[in-house]
């Protein structure tokens, strides 16, 4: 079995392709050891002690080493635990219910109805422009609600954290945004 590596915007992160499916459908990100407990495959990466983030894709693992770790020394050992882990085909999530692209405690806005015609154009936009260019950087956006012109995205993966992830939301998701559907007036991280 083959991984390829690939860097990402983010310096911290690094992009790992195992050749084969990660996620069946949608993303799922790990912030923190106790988050990553609901998987064995993050968790084994978390406990290396140098991770601080794990993200699942469609097809890649994004890992995010900790400040003052080397990736030359830290990829070693995370190619050897993804290895093992789909060599093995060991299930990703411990129980049948973890499979979700959102933690069950973050709060899901409630839009305005009176937006719907809105909210569904930028929906659409940020699915089929927005998150496969962000996901060719190991990462995800994900839309969490419109609220009089301001849009709320939140960051996953390896824009989290990202040195010029404000200026992709600024730069180049807002613009868009405005563009296509003039009642946006800004865009915010979450």
């Amino acid at each position: 079995m083959l991984i390829e590596t690939e860097t990402t915007p983010n310096p911290a992160t690094l992009k790992f392709l195992p050749g084969r499916t990660v996620m069946d459908g949608g993303t799922r990100d790990f912030a923190t050891p106790e988050e990553a407990e609901a998987s064995p495959l993050a968790n084994a990466l978390f406990s290396l002690g140098d991770v601080t983030g794990v993200f699942f894709g469609r097809d890649f693992v994004s890992v995010t080493a900790g400040p003052g770790s080397e990736w030359r020394d830290l990829k070693p050992d995370v190619l050897a635990i993804l290895m093992d882990h789909f060599t093995a085909q060991m299930p990703l999530f411990n129980g049948p219910s973890a499979d979700f692209s959102v933690a069950a405690d973050e709060p899901i806005p409630t839009d305005d109805p009176a937006d719907a015609e809105i909210v569904a154009q930028i929906r659409e936009l940020i699915e089929t422009r927005v998150r496969p260019a962000v996901a060719n950087d190991g990462g995800d956006i994900v839309y969490r609600g419109f609220e009089r012109g301001k849009v709320f995205l939140q960051l996953q993966g390896a824009c989290s954290g990202c040195p010029s992830s404000s200026a992709t939301l600024k730069n180049g998701i807002e613009q868009l945004l405005k563009y296509y559907v003039p009642e946006v007036t800004e865009v915010r991280a979450v």
